[in-house]
């Protein structure tokens, strides 16, 4: 039926596999050697990836490419792995930008090169484990481990204040895992499984039903992050290097709404039902307040994390304004667009942020300065980034043409079968997104060269060319053609939908 190989336990253990070998081969006088090596791998696991979409059985819910094996007998967890129409894209998403990282990393990180390199390719596999689980120990041990590598990453390679910023992203992600482990715990003694699926069919009544659905909101609103457990994420950003933000934003963050899909709404349905104001309340927050905070900010890293945070808020309105088109429609396709508009929205913002950090980086390694001040005219003298740039931050703002926005405008639709007031507040963004992002343009890209600095500044090299050029086809690609997405995702959806709905109070 499928590829008759473990696929899913090669794109998590090789490249954990191959971080390993980087640091057992790591020798400081010879860089190339780490670099080549890290990229032969994270192009291989790419590679290796692929089959999971061109073998993807389009029109069933069922989970493909599984591997079960037993791992702990006493406790009845096992070694389960299998992707559907949910968690498939997300593994794509994340050994493609991977590349992306060892690529963009490698001439600008000189220090320790091969401890950096190797963290990203074990950071990976972890982050594949967890879209791949389907037990939920496994789950929770893949969740909690790539913690490590991101903590490692901001710590060593970040900026001055790194260490205030690791300590605090550890505390607040390490604070809500803890309720998520004691919310598992409960499940696996009322089933006796750690089964993902089994949590999937088993029905408990709406008093334990909310306790659990708040563990897991505790854990996975930090990971989005949700206002108002967002503020590490800013500083988070600001620390890290280049490729920290990127696999922060296009990857880590979606880690959060995945655990909503996978554990919150098909475990916790009636909980989800009559909890679903909180948590359209959360989201317009983020879409609206979060906005109007990144419109103030100087510096343009924590104006992209704090853009993150605001269009993060899209992908939790979308999953959980479905309640509300359901009780207004009683059909299940508003329901459906919502939700699968969120998931567009986490692939697209994946490209789309990830882009935005990585020309934060090209003009940080140039000036040293992330300041908006210490620019302007930058079209002058780097006239083909100048394009790049612009062409992200138009996608970052939803223009039509663009990924950014298909997800955007998916959501919006769903909005308006729910309530007009939803959508309305949601599609401020289009509004507040287009200020701070533009005007952070006008005054970085456009205008009179303002000092030296900017007039000394040399285009990209075909290094930076290249993974901006790819990125950019990606933004286009589904901005135009969102099909190939979509379709991978309906069947998985509109079951999570029927599952839910029959669950309904």
């Amino acid at each position: 039926m499928f590829v008759d190989w473990p696929i899913l336990s090669l794109v998590i253990w090789l490249p954990i596999i191959g971080g390993i070998a980087v640091l057992a081969t790591a020798n400081e006088s010879r860089p190339m050697q780490a670099r080549g090596l890290s990229l032969l791998v994270a192009i291989l696991t790419f590679i290796l990836s692929i089959p999971l979409y061109s073998d993807f059985h389009l029109g069933t819910h069922l989970m493909q490419f599984q591997e079960n094996t037993r791992w702990i007998s006493a406790f009845n967890i096992n070694y389960h792995l299998g992707v559907d129409g949910i968690s498939m894209p997300l593994i794509l998403l994340t050994t493609f930008m991977t590349v992306i990282v060892i690529v963009a990393g490698w001439e600008v990180i000189k220090f320790k090169q091969s401890q950096y390199m190797a963290a990203f390719l074990i950071m990976e596999g972890l982050m594949n484990g967890v879209f791949a689980a389907l037990d939920a120990a496994l789950f929770y041990v893949f969740w909690e481990a790539m913690l490590i590598p991101m903590f490692i990453i901001i710590g060593v390679w970040g900026g001055p204040n790194r260490v205030y910023a690791t300590i605090k992203f550890f505390l607040y992600t390490f604070f809500g895992s803890v309720f998520m482990l004691i919310a598992l715990l409960y499940l696996y003694f009322k089933t006796g499984s750690f089964e993902i699926l089994a949590y999937h069919q088993y029905k408990f009544g709406l008093g334990p039903q909310t306790l659990v659905f708040i563990a897991f909101l505790l854990a996975f609103a930090v990971k989005v992050p949700m206002w108002p457990v967002h503020t590490w994420l800013p500083d988070a950003h600001v620390e890290a290097p280049t490729g920290g933000s990127v696999i922060l934003a296009a990857i880590m963050l979606k880690l959060g709404a995945y655990g909503f899909l996978r554990f919150s709404l098909p475990i916790t349905p009636d909980a989800s039902h009559s909890l679903d104001w909180l948590m359209i309340g959360l989201s317009l927050i983020a879409v609206v307040y979060i906005g109007f905070v990144a419109l103030i900010q100087q510096d343009m890293k924590k104006l992209i994390a704090y853009s993150s945070i605001a269009h993060m808020g899209f992908v939790t309105l979308g999953f959980f304004i479905a309640w509300r088109i359901y009780a207004n429609t009683g059909e299940y396709k508003g329901v459906v667009m919502g939700i699968e508009g969120g998931m567009v929205q986490m692939i697209s913002h994946g490209f789309i942020s990830g882009a935005l950090f990585l020309c934060v980086g090209v003009m940080y390694d140039r000036m040293h300065s992330r300041m908006i001040k210490d620019y302007g005219g930058v079209v002058n003298t780097m006239p083909v980034f100048a394009a790049f740039m612009v062409l992200f931050a138009m996608a970052n703002t939803g223009l039509p043409g663009t990924s950014g926005f298909v997800g955007e405008f998916m959501v919006i639709l769903s909005s308006f079968k729910a309530n007009f007031w939803f959508a309305f507040l949601a599609a401020t963004t289009l509004i507040i997104g287009a200020a701070y992002t533009l005007w952070m343009v006008k005054r970085v890209i456009f205008g009179d060269v303002t000092n030296d600095g900017v007039a000394k500044l040399q285009d990209i090299n075909r290094r930076e060319f290249m993974f901006l050029a790819i990125l950019a086809f990606m933004v286009l690609l589904f901005g135009i053609w969102p099909a190939p997405l979509l379709q991978v995702m309906d069947a998985s959806v509109v079951n999570l939908v029927a599952h839910m709905t029959q669950s309904k109070l």
